[in-house]
């Protein structure tokens, strides 16, 4: 399967790169609004894993070229990109596509971090709301510690959740993140419950930010 992480020269695009990377045989492709720092990106996630033993190819691409040769396009792009970064890829998706959505709206004081939707409701939707018609959207990877997620030499133990109209397409994403080890993919239900999902990101950053030792805390289940 083709993977393409649109923004995948960022933290959570960086993560799932390299974490898809030493667990998977999927072909990679990393997309950027500029080309050559998609390039530059994939060079580096290639020397940092043949330093740890793992020969892979990451190929990187202008947005619009990955998104075209990709079974799956995760938006790794700030909230505030999203829009138009579904918008500039539109003409590149088709119902064989799945677009993911990890972002979420924020906004931060001096008392930590706050939920911030956009009109739509929440990132997901609007993602949806977006996309063509005929492509199928979820919502995944959301709360994810970015920093621990790139750390290859942490064991991840940590729970993300899944939301989705279309149930094929959930179970698709949820499968791609269980080969990821030590990550488990809750599903969560319709788009319409991505509010309770992405919402969960601020409260785990503010958990990080006033409890000492948890910098990195993700989310676990019971």
């Amino acid at each position: 399967m083709r993977l393409a992480l649109l923004g995948g020269t960022g933290d959570i695009g960086r993560g799932l790169a390299l974490r898809w990377a030493v667990d998977t045989d999927h072909e990679l492709l990393l997309g950027s609004r500029d080309p050559e720092k998609a390039r530059e990106a994939a060079a580096a996630y290639e020397d940092e894993l043949e330093a740890r033993g793992v020969d892979r190819t990451i190929k990187g691409f202008v947005n619009e070229m990955a998104a075209d040769r990709a079974d799956v396009v995760v938006l790794a792009v700030p909230p505030y990109y999203v829009g138009d970064t579904v918008d500039a890829v539109a003409d590149k998706l088709d119902s064989e596509t799945i677009l993911v959505s990890p972002a979420v709206g924020m906004k931060s004081d001096e008392d930590g971090v706050h939920y911030r939707p956009p009109p739509a409701g929440s990132v997901t939707a609007l993602v949806d709301q977006r996309a063509p018609d005929e492509v199928p959207v979820v919502g995944a990877f959301h709360n994810l510690p970015a920093d621990r997620l790139a750390s290859l030499e942490v064991e991840l133990d940590l729970d993300m959740l899944v939301v989705g109209d279309d149930d094929d397409a959930k179970a698709t994403v949820q499968t791609l993140s269980e080969e990821i080890e030590g990550l488990r993919a809750l599903d969560a239900g319709p788009i319409a419950n991505a509010p309770e999902v992405e919402s969960i990101v601020p409260l785990v950053i503010n958990v990080g930010r006033y409890t000492d030792d948890m910098h990195d805390v993700g989310v676990k289940f019971f």
